[in-house]
């Protein structure tokens, strides 16, 4: 599939309340390409029922689901997977879950990390953060002009992530993103149709691109 528009990530207060599965596909049906499954926990059983509900429903709608951190269990459920700096060996989950596998690398601001992770066979290369997170407020900060850099060096899709509003992410898209993933600024709403308003007006800003 073509790696361009809303890139979705849960976060713990999504998994809170029986939101995850409604906010998610509230989030799918505005238009949501990719949705990475976050879950630091360590409740296996739980986990695997709800990346299982997110897969069906990611397939349902036309995109693909990503797990975060954890090898296994893509490889079980036959999806993506998000790696940070210190997640293993991107290049040992390519050989494990194939070429057509979507596998994406943190890179935070730094090009070096990204031209290691594209030389370890990298879908996209995730760079941020650009504006202040709720989610990650230490991370280390990225700029707007890293993006153009990266464009012009690296043929992989681009990720901006970290603070990402309806407002910046226009700039961000100006500037080679090629995908925006977004937390707060879409599932912090009052219900899922508010969710899907927003993803309806981040997969707009592609359009218009």
């Amino acid at each position: 599939m073509k790696l361009r528009g809303l890139y979705a990530i849960t976060d713990s207060q999504l998994l809170q309340g029986g939101k995850l599965l409604p906010y998610v596909e509230a989030a799918l049906k505005g238009g949501a390409r990719l949705l990475q499954y976050r879950d630091k926990s360590n409740e296996d059983a739980r986990r695997l029922r709800e990346a299982e509900a997110l897969r069906d429903l990611c397939l349902r709608h036309g995109a693909q689901l990503i797990v975060n951190d954890d090898l296994e269990l893509a490889m079980r459920l036959g999806v993506g997977l998000h790696l940070g700096q210190q997640d293993g060996s991107l290049s040992a989950a390519r050989a494990l879950l194939g070429p057509k596998a979507v596998i994406g690398a943190t890179c935070h601001g730094q090009l070096e990390l990204a031209e290691q992770a594209a030389a370890d066979g990298a879908s996209y290369l995730a760079f941020g953060r650009f504006f202040d997170s709720s989610t990650k407020p230490g991370a280390p900060p990225a700029s707007p002009e890293l993006l153009e850099e990266a464009r012009a060096r690296f043929s992989q899709p681009l990720v901006a992530i970290g603070g990402v509003t309806l407002g910046n992410a226009p700039g961000l898209i100006a500037r080679g993103a090629a995908m925006v993933a977004v937390i707060h600024a879409l599932f912090a709403a009052e219900n899922p149709a508010e969710v899907e308003r927003r993803a309806q007006a981040f997969s707009q800003l592609f359009a218009d691109s």
